[in-house]
């Protein structure tokens, strides 16, 4: 059994014996209740030693004892004699207790993504979020958003507060997004574009429709693998990276052994080791996907990130949607609360999507949609791209040396956007659990693995990685961390 990372209590100025015996207690109780419910200690995983977290913190045995016995009482751990103390696991309602399916270790996978995405919207500002998915809100398209919302504002709200609103999306929205995509060498009429609430529903309702127990999936590993995965009940298998991109070989073989459904890609500036797909291995994937009745979905979130006249290859410029459904974003440019995404497929398949899409959640928000058209038709979209490029290439240089003197090794050096894979040399559970605690979000690199297995690399955002004071911190934590692993 993994045993979980400890992470600081901050120290408490105390004038009594029995008075600071009490504060102590309560604080380690409240740690690891938040810890709990925040789930960086995760149902089964077992807490520190006592020993070990009395020298972490500084305290009596007896105080962590008194924490763990009443964190017992209270129902959030378990007390296993000789093995020490596991954070309890949920117990259904007896009601539903006897059909409930056996117990499977996959789903918990979506657990750590969860307590990440949490933690994103936690309120831990962008300058102290090394961890952050998102542009820090100076980088950002607030002013694009802003004439939206006053075009917006001078016409009448009867049609905005309608509910006659297209399911398919903001018509002229989808106007715009099929000239977007013809730029992309796509070709896509309108009827094969869904808008949706983001990347994310646009993925969810494609895995819902075509997805079945037992069917198996093909996802980039490292990668976010989105948890909707497990909640299917798919055999998820991970196609290794190389600094070049995909590793086509291994690619081939993971096909040829299982037969996969469905392949998940995110080939264009690709999460998290930001590599770009060549036009060899894009001729691969296809070719497989032909031969093997394989569906891609292809994840293009960032694409918006990369300089005009960079030289990319796109599955759906390839194959022209008929095999390939092409799924995009426009939060990670213009802002993360505007969840506007679409996708682009086949015909048949997009009518489908479409018809679940009014039945499960009615029409996306018509309102966010017109927002980001008039953002994409009036509000210079195009110089707000190129600013943040020419912005994004001052800072890139700059990062990975800093990266480079705190002793990371970084998997390769992006040609654009803001995403930095990095080799820490330590434990990153540990590292992030720790930086949380001192206020700093972090992307351990267990994260991005289909086990979510302990790892020594770290997703770093190079937008949101210069406070000089979390620098120090990661310098000094870091120094700790690996001196503690050297000792016998």
């Amino acid at each position: 059994m993994q045993s979980m990372p400890t992470t600081a209590i901050p120290p408490t100025d105390h004038s009594s014996i029995l008075g600071a015996q009490t504060t102590l207690v309560d604080q380690l109780v409240q740690w690891a209740e938040q810890r709990i419910q925040q789930q960086v200690f995760r149902p089964g995983m077992r807490m520190p030693s006592v020993r070990e977290l009395a020298q972490e913190r500084g305290v009596s045995r007896f105080t962590v004892v008194a924490a763990y016995e009443r964190l017992v009482a209270r129902g959030h751990l378990l007390a296993r004699r000789g093995a020490g103390f596991f954070v309890r696991e949920a117990t259904p309602p007896a009601s539903t207790r006897a059909k409930s399916a056996p117990a499977r270790s996959k789903p918990q996978q979506a657990i750590n993504m969860g307590w990440m995405v949490r933690n994103m919207t936690s309120g831990i500002p962008a300058h102290l979020s090394p961890g952050s998915g998102y542009l820090p809100p100076d980088m950002s398209g607030g002013d694009l958003l802003k004439m939206g919302l006053r075009a917006l504002a001078n016409h009448s709200t009867s049609l905005q507060l309608a509910q006659g609103a297209s399911a398919q999306g903001y018509a002229p929205l989808r106007t715009q997004i099929q000239r977007t995509l013809a730029e992309r060498e796509i070709q896509a009429h309108p009827a094969q574009i869904l808008t949706t609430t983001g990347a994310a529903q646009a993925i969810d309702l494609i895995f819902r429709m075509v997805l079945r127990p037992g069917d198996t999936v093909l996802v980039g590993e490292p990668g976010w693998c989105n948890p909707l995965l497990w909640l299917q009940g798919v055999e998820v298998v991970g196609v290794p990276y190389t600094p070049q991109g995909l590793d086509v070989q291994a690619l081939t073989a993971l096909v040829e052994k299982h037969k996969p459904k469905l392949m998940f890609l995110n080939p264009v500036l690709h999460n998290p080791t930001g590599t770009l797909l060549s036009a060899a291995t894009a001729y691969q994937i296809l070719r497989l996907a032909e031969a093997h009745d394989i569906l891609v979905i292809e994840d293009d979130i960032y694409s918006d990130f990369l300089p005009q006249g960079m030289a990319v290859t796109r599955l759906a410029s390839l194959d022209q949607l008929r095999r390939v459904v092409y799924v995009n974003s426009y939060s990670k440019m213009l802002a993360p609360n505007i969840r506007v995404g679409y996708l682009a497929g086949p015909a048949e398949l997009v009518d489908t999507l479409t018809t679940h899409k009014l039945l499960t959640a009615l029409t996306t928000p018509e309102i966010n949609e017109r927002i980001v058209y008039k953002a994409l038709t009036e509000g210079s979209y195009r110089k707000h791209c190129q600013r943040v490029h020419a912005a994004l290439d001052s800072l890139r240089e700059p990062a990975y040396k800093r990266m480079q003197d705190l002793g990371l090794q970084a998997f390769c050096q992006p040609q654009a956007g803001f995403l930095g894979w990095f080799d820490t040399g330590v434990d990153t559970n540990h590292l992030a659990a720790l930086g949380l605690d001192a206020g700093y979000l972090l992307r351990p690199g267990a994260l991005f693995s289909l086990r979510q297995a302990p790892s020594t690399w770290m997703g770093i955002n190079i937008a949101t990685s210069q406070d000089p004071g979390m620098l120090a911190w990661l310098a000094q934590t870091l120094d700790q961390l690996r001196r503690r692993s050297e000792k016998p």
